[in-house]
């Protein structure tokens, strides 16, 4: 993996955490980045080249106003007032290689300085064992701090472990031997063989960066969502809030113009441009 800074940035040592995506159901991730990027008025500072993401080129996503700048696959994006680097992906990567692709985006945090990484993705609601909404939509986590995947701090904010986190179990045991790159013969699992229910969730691109992440020495918290998909806009506002929550960070301090946002508790998001034509234009209601 090749990061290419643009021409006059560099790397602020201040934006010490580290947000990104993590491909899953609803897209819901990548576009709690795009909420994050555009409210945080954070600046592009360049962009990573990696052999194991597919090629794709767009218009810039954040701005009204075509500046000639073009969204590739993987960019890098800083906001020194909140001490954040963010990094958005916008296209898949290669059928089975995707821990060839943590491994590197772990090298480079690792390389950049980032002390604490935050990634953000959904989960299919299909699965979910136990559905209480009572308290609104529940946000999970999974954490580097403890061997079983609490964290204290996640447990005060009213979240839940992801109880399918279990680091005995032959996917999760096969994710973390294939990070520290200490497969043995006698392991002969993969996740091209017919996975049954257990191996769903080790399998998910969330596990391979929080594996990988965390065998870099790097502390990594996984925060999730179940979702189905369809219109998860509402669903990005709830990882985004809930990514602002865990790091202390006040959504309110955002920069920039309209379109606003107000969430549950009043804070106010930036929605990016691109967001605008997600949908189309309104319907001619001429024809009712």
């Amino acid at each position: 993996m090749e990061f290419v800074l643009e021409e006059g940035k560099h790397l602020s040592e201040s934006c010490s955490n580290l947000i990104l995506p993590a491909l899953s159901i609803g897209n819901v991730g990548q576009l709690a980045v795009d909420l994050l990027v555009s409210s945080t008025g954070a600046e592009t500072v360049g962009y990573l080249d990696d052999q194991f993401v597919l090629p794709c080129v767009g218009n810039d996503a954040y701005r009204p106003s075509p500046r000639g700048d073009l969204a590739l696959p993987l960019q890098a994006y800083e906001s020194s007032s909140s001490g954040l680097t963010l990094i958005q992906q916008r296209s898949p990567v290669v059928k089975g290689m995707m821990v060839e692709y943590a491994k590197n985006l772990a090298d480079f945090a690792a390389a950049s300085g980032n002390k604490h990484v935050v990634v953000l993705s959904a989960l299919d609601f299909g699965r979910l064992q136990r559905i209480d909404m009572s308290s609104g939509p529940q946000i999970y986590y999974l954490s580097s701090t403890s061997v079983d995947g609490t964290d204290d701090y996640c447990e005060q904010l009213g979240w839940k472990r992801l109880q399918e986190y279990n680091p005995a179990q032959r996917g999760w045991k096969y994710l973390s031997s294939l990070a520290e790159g200490d497969v043995g013969e006698e392991n002969n699992f993969t996740f091209e063989d017919d996975l049954e229910e257990e191996d769903y969730y080790p399998s998910l691109p969330f596990a391979a960066l929080f594996s990988c992440f965390k065998a870099r020495g790097l502390k990594v918290t996984c925060l999730l969502c179940y979702c189905s998909e369809g219109d998860n806009m509402a669903d990005a506002f709830n990882l985004a809030d809930a990514a602002c929550k865990f790091l202390r960070l006040n959504p309110d301090n955002v920069r920039g113009n309209p379109p606003l946002y107000f969430g549950d508790d009043g804070e106010k998001w930036i929605v990016p441009f691109s967001w605008m034509t997600v949908y189309g234009p309104p319907p001619d209601m001429s024809m009712f």
